[in-house]
């Protein structure tokens, strides 16, 4: 585990570089926003109104020595099922030149904490069927797969 590893709560100083993390992700094959091209202005005013209010959930940049490396976000939800609260890690993302160093094993033990503390009775994440790599290290943490489809209808709202 890389000690020095830490969730630094972002602010609104920080956008610009959530942003760069966001477009780097989006690059590597992360999140496709369902086809759509990346759209920062909307990209940007999701970051702010998260930040804004933590009832909606967490926004974190990860530091290691000192320097932001990646960011998670979390979003807070209840669940009938899983008795309460739960988190949703919505995004996680660690720049390659810190991957295999123990960073992803550090953040996701920190996030655990981070949901404890805010009640979270479970935490549950997404992850690409093709991202084996990112599969073992999440099953290693103790997720499981439920064998179920998440299923998404866009609202224009």
């Amino acid at each position: 585990m890389t000690v020095d590893t830490a969730l630094r709560p972002a602010t609104q100083a920080d956008i610009d570089v959530l942003i760069g993390f966001m477009r780097e992700l989006q690059r590597e094959g992360g999140p496709a926003f369902d086809g759509r091209p990346f759209d920062e202005s909307v990209v940007r005013r999701c970051i702010v109104e998260l930040i804004d209010d933590e009832r909606l959930g967490r926004v974190w940049l990860i530091d290691l020595a000192g320097g932001a490396i990646g960011y998670a976000v979390l979003t807070l939800g209840y669940s009938l099922e899983f008795h309460g609260r739960d988190a949703l890690l919505d995004e996680l993302f660690v720049a390659e030149s810190a991957r295999g160093r123990g960073v992803g094993t550090a953040v996701l033990d920190l996030i655990a904490e981070e949901c404890r503390r805010l009640g979270a009775c479970a935490v549950h994440l997404e992850v690409d069927r093709d991202n084996v790599k990112a599969q073992r290290l999440y099953r290693r943490h103790g997720y499981q797969d439920h064998d179920r489809y998440l299923l998404t209808r866009r609202l224009d709202v």
